[in-house]
């Protein structure tokens, strides 16, 4: 089951966005641009700021998001937005005795596919182990061959011996992984996989995001969500379709977050 947290986050953010975008239309010194922000000045700075779309300060504040229950589709998809930073469980180092793996809706709704698929799921265990095991007995021998004592052999076999099975498995795979991004990378990210067009399981994992951003910063995320929260669908012929049921949903989001 996917499980979104939000590990670390710049503190007073706001204000040092505030601070930063008050540089840049001022002529005080770095000493002073603190001075006079308080709270409410901030709100209302900050709000006209992100109204403006004036995005460069807001890159000064960054977010790091723990993600577990969630696919290797998925996080191929994630790793593309490059302006971030990647920590992944690694299927190199970590054997996988027995692998979790994403269940699509689709597929769960309809129990013939659903039958293939979690049959196909053991199939791969099945394989990973053998393939583990053949590679282990070859590499541990060839190893105490060249005179490694039998533990350091054990463990240089069994590494390599999973550095390679592992090509077996599936995207479904799940997996575990830490990152961190700006406000500004995030909007980006919101914008594109808050889109129904999204990929079902990344747009679910963007939703839960934007929840966990909301709750810090709300006037930082105020119009964050697909392009279509603010603004006409840029996805022309391809559109959802879908605008105003898209724009109640982050309405509604935003009215709780108040």
């Amino acid at each position: 089951m996917l499980r979104v947290e939000l590990l670390r986050y710049t503190p007073d953010g706001e204000k040092l966005i505030a601070s930063a975008a008050k540089l840049c239309y001022s002529p005080v010194g770095v000493s002073q641009i603190e001075e006079d922000l308080e709270e409410d000045k901030v709100e209302s700075f900050l709000s006209h700021l992100m109204d403006m779309g004036h995005e460069s300060p807001i890159e000064h504040v960054s977010f790091t998001f723990g993600v577990e229950g969630v696919s290797r589709t998925l996080t191929h998809q994630l790793v593309r937005h490059r302006i971030a930073s990647y920590s992944q469980q690694s299927q190199r180092y970590v054997k996988l005795d027995q692998f979790e793996y994403i269940l699509p809706p689709s597929i769960e709704k309809n129990p013939t596919a659903k039958n293939i698929f979690i049959h196909a799921m053991e199939e791969d265990q099945k394989y990973y182990d053998e393939i583990t095991e053949i590679l282990f007995n070859d590499y541990f021998n060839a190893y105490l061959e060249e005179g490694l004592s039998e533990k350091e052999a054990k463990r240089k076999a069994e590494k390599e011996a999973i550095e390679d099975a592992r090509y077996v498995f599936p995207n479904a795979c799940e997996t575990k992984i830490v990152f961190s991004m700006n406000t500004r990378s995030l909007l980006n990210y919101f914008r594109l996989r808050c889109c129904e067009r999204a990929q079902w399981e990344i747009r679910e994992l963007a939703f839960q995001m934007l929840k966990e951003v909301k709750n810090v910063y709300p006037i930082l995320f105020k119009n964050a969500g697909p392009s279509c929260v603010n603004g006409p669908c840029p996805e022309g012929l391809m559109t959802c379709g879908k605008i105003s049921e898209v724009r109640k949903k982050y309405k509604i989001l935003g009215d709780r977050q108040q």
